[in-house]
């Protein structure tokens, strides 16, 4: 590509969207644009209107475009967060808000559809069993509970499916989105028409599937050219989920690193790894990676993370960076219920408390508890390699309380990568591999995106990590029963 070559990668999250103006020859992000979303609900429900989506794309890129000629834009690919379901009727526009991934209303649609295959029936086919987060168990509460929205359907997307459709009016989905929804089968890398059939989805009202997240799905169509300021006619790549276009941001895949695991510490917590081995572990989501390479991102999720511990801080009225090791204290901080464990009714707990107790160790408690919930899942990747370090990234990966935590945790060394905006640099990734036809691993390994500053590994708190283990067995025990 010429150097005056540009790529804008979007990243449709659960709070905003960030769009990044990227050079194509070096990945340097030239400019960042944001734009809040609205979230709904309560009681479990959790909505946005996909319309606002919409608006704070066109916000988010103008913004980022301010002063830039657009001419040199060649490609532009959506990231966005997984599992959302968006109900469209005949013109493309919403029936009802969408449902989003932490939307825990689906809880007994998830229990009952594994128990209609079975744990490892599921995983044969999906490499997943369902919880409350999948779209396949919104769908299902969709049906029982506004059966005229979904008979209504025309249309039933992904969140980045649906800004994607609108950038060039193509309904194209990627392997790793699909992966994320429990009725597309890794197995043979398209939709299963017996899962289809048991969810009462009719596969006609769904996208095609891409090869990969870098194909080109189609190109801007006029009317978002106009509304974005950017040259009609340029190419938008399928896209993929969230936590698949971070991994390409950081090089993994098979034309990069593979089985070198990441923790990723945002709204919801998240542990990955790239390898070539297919999940099957109910453990963890088997999903499919976004390289279309024969390549799968088994991924443990939390739903807890920086949100809930901010939040303990804030009833402390600590800032987040007092923190100190919680001592006898444990706190898991399950606010919202939790997916893994898959807990989606779960609250908050507290045990340990003794007079000496300071508000300090209380947040550090809250740290642990959350970093430790997601550290859990490492043990579970397939093919991981236990000696690469730990690569640290979301909001929380630049605070020294959380970086602290998970070194004395895990007991593993530790890479912090530089850019911060991961996400939004895999879907630019993802664009350039749209314009060229490049793989879109080997674009962002060529920029150096997963590159940072190194921490060696510290001794590992074993006595923290079994007394939050023996606190939390006990606590999924107790629940269970």
């Amino acid at each position: 590509m010429d150097r005056l070559s540009y790529v804008i990668g979007v990243d449709s999250s659960t709070q905003s969207t960030k769009a990044a103006l990227v050079d194509a020859a070096s990945g340097r992000v030239l400019a960042v644009g944001r734009a809040p979303h609205v979230v709904t609900g309560r009681d479990g429900a959790r909505e946005s209107d996909p319309e606002l989506w919409w608006q704070a794309l066109v916000d988010a890129v103008t913004r980022a475009m301010d002063g830039v000629d657009p001419r040199a834009v060649t490609g532009i690919a959506v990231a966005g967060q997984q599992h959302g379901l968006v109900v469209l009727d005949g013109t493309g526009h919403a029936l009802r808000p969408a449902l989003l991934w932490n939307d825990t209303r689906s809880a007994p649609q998830a229990a009952a559809l594994t128990a209609e295959l079975g744990p490892q029936g599921w995983l044969e086919r999906t490499g997943s069993v369902p919880v409350a987060s999948m779209t396949a168990a919104k769908w299902r509460w969709l049906r029982e509970n506004e059966p005229r929205a979904a008979d209504a359907a025309a249309a039933v997307r992904l969140p980045h499916d649906f800004l994607t459709e609108r950038l060039s009016g193509v309904a194209a989905a990627d392997p790793g989105d699909a992966s994320g929804t429990c009725w597309y089968n890794t197995a043979t890398g398209a939709y299963d028409p017996f899962l289809l059939e048991l969810l009462e989805l009719d596969g006609s009202l769904l996208p095609d599937v891409a090869p990969s997240g870098a194909a080109c799905a189609g190109r801007l169509t006029a009317a978002a050219a106009k509304e974005l300021g950017l040259p009609e006619g340029i190419p938008v790549a399928a896209g993929t989920g969230d936590n698949m276009a971070a991994a390409v941001g950081l090089g993994l895949g098979r034309q990069g690193l593979l089985g070198h695991p990441v923790v990723s510490l945002g709204t919801s917590g998240t542990v990955f790894a790239a390898t070539r081995t297919r999940p099957a572990t109910a453990a963890l989501a088997g999903f499919a990676a976004a390289d279309g390479a024969g390549t799968y991102l088994p991924l443990g999720c939390t739903l807890n993370c920086t949100l809930a511990v901010d939040k303990v801080a804030g009833l402390l009225g600590l800032d987040r960076e007092d923190a100190v090791p919680g001592g006898e204290a444990v706190l898991l901080p399950y606010l919202d219920g939790e997916r893994t464990p898959d807990l989606p009714r779960a609250a908050g707990l507290l045990t340990g408390l003794r007079h000496a107790t300071t508000p300090q160790q209380l947040l550090g408690a809250a740290y642990e508890g959350a970093a430790f919930t997601v550290l859990r899942a490492l043990d579970a990747l397939p093919g991981a390699v236990a000696e690469a370090p730990l690569r640290l990234v979301g909001g929380g990966a630049r605070g020294r309380a959380w970086l602290a935590t998970v070194r004395r945790l895990s007991g593993r060394a530790v890479v912090v990568p530089r850019t911060t905006e991961l996400v939004a640099l895999g879907a630019a990734a993802l664009a350039a591999g749209a314009a060229t036809g490049e793989d879109p691993v080997a674009v962002a390994t060529a920029w150096g995106a997963g590159e940072g500053e190194a921490y060696p590994p510290v001794p590992r708190d074993r006595a923290a990590v079994d007394r939050i283990a023996a606190v939390l067995d006990t606590y999924v025990s107790v629940r269970a029963a």
